[in-house]
């Protein structure tokens, strides 16, 4: 597997998008594949998995999703919307001069990259989901949702992102301690031991930090990788971040029109046997049938925790080529 200091054929680009600027970083010729990552990450996330698609003949392009690394970072909550994330997609597509793409995104970038197939199914011709699977929009208002999750006692870690300034007092004095944490947290050779309390929770007065292992960082990150991703959040701080979990009530009104629908093109879903993310939706996987009706195929790795294309990149970039051989020609 290549190194990411090896990757020197690699071409940054800034394209405009309907905020500003979308910086997209581009390896190889061929149909376009585009890369969305998740919380809190950057393109760099997708280290693994551009050269190997450029290698199959495809063109791999990982943007910073907005509010993040060198794209624009709008004041505005609202900024951060569903339908905006869907509008910068397709403007990554049309500045790169293409008609169509496949889209892959994890964490945040695979709901993302899910409503972006469901809202512009004449852009985006497939699609790949790792890590959080495809929930048709409708149900009850997600606030709602998050606020019951952690009873009397705790509360859950999007509601603890609700408020604006809350989690950035807590990371940005020290966002590469933090960063550390949260990956370590959510990796499968250093979750916290079972019955640990969960780091998805806050209990009262405390900080989400305080539930973090310590002094363990997960294999599949290096000294090298985490100054990348810090150095990142350092400069650009964790509001652009964090404001995409604030936008989630404004995403159920405007996408009350979608309620049910599903994704037809076709798909992929790659999860962690130890993800949270696999386990507790894992009534969104079993509906797969109704909501992704052009499902190919879909992989839970074992042993696998939540960083799923850096912690078992050749899997991953096994089910991801052999899914792509297998789509019409674009």
């Amino acid at each position: 597997m290549p190194h990411p200091a090896q990757l020197t054929d690699i071409t940054h680009r800034l394209l405009p998008g309907p905020a500003g600027r979308i910086h997209a970083v581009e390896l190889g010729s061929g149909p376009l594949v585009l890369l969305l990552h998740g919380f809190p990450e950057s393109w760099y996330s997708w280290r693994h998995q551009l050269p190997v698609l450029a290698a199959a003949g495809h063109r791999a392009v990982a943007v910073d999703v907005r509010g993040y690394g060198r794209s624009s970072k709008p004041d505005a909550v609202d900024a951060y919307r569903m339908l905006d994330l869907v509008a910068d997609s397709v403007a990554v597509v049309e500045a790169l001069g293409e008609r169509s793409a496949v889209v892959v995104g994890h964490d945040w970038g695979a709901t993302v990259a899910a409503h972006s197939a469901l809202i512009r199914p004449d852009v985006f011709r497939a699609v790949g989901l790792l890590s959080v699977p495809y929930a048709p929009p409708g149900g009850p208002k997600p606030s709602e949702v998050f606020a019951q999750l952690g009873g009397d006692q705790e509360e859950f870690y999007v509601s603890y992102f609700q408020e604006p300034g809350r989690a950035e007092r807590e990371i940005e004095p020290d966002v590469r301690g933090w960063l550390a944490g949260f990956y370590a947290a959510l990796s499968a050779d250093t979750l916290p031991a079972p019955g640990a309390p969960d780091p998805h929770f806050v209990s009262p007065g405390k900080t989400l930090r305080d539930r973090f292992p310590t002094g363990r960082r997960p294999s599949w990150l290096s000294e090298d990788d985490l100054d990348v991703y810090a150095g990142e959040f350092e400069r650009t701080g964790l509001t652009g971040a964090l404001n995409r979990y604030r936008a989630m009530d404004r995403d159920w009104k405007d996408l009350a029109g979608f309620a049910g629908a599903p994704i037809t093109q076709p798909s992929l879903f790659l999860g962690g046997a130890l993800d949270a993310s696999t386990t507790w939706l894992s009534d969104a996987i079993a509906a797969f049938p109704t909501t992704l009706p052009g499902l190919c195929a879909s992989h839970i790795l074992e042993g696998c925790g939540h960083w799923i294309q850096q912690e078992r990149p050749e899997e991953v970039n096994r089910h991801l080529l052999d899914w792509l051989t297998s789509l019409p020609t674009a």
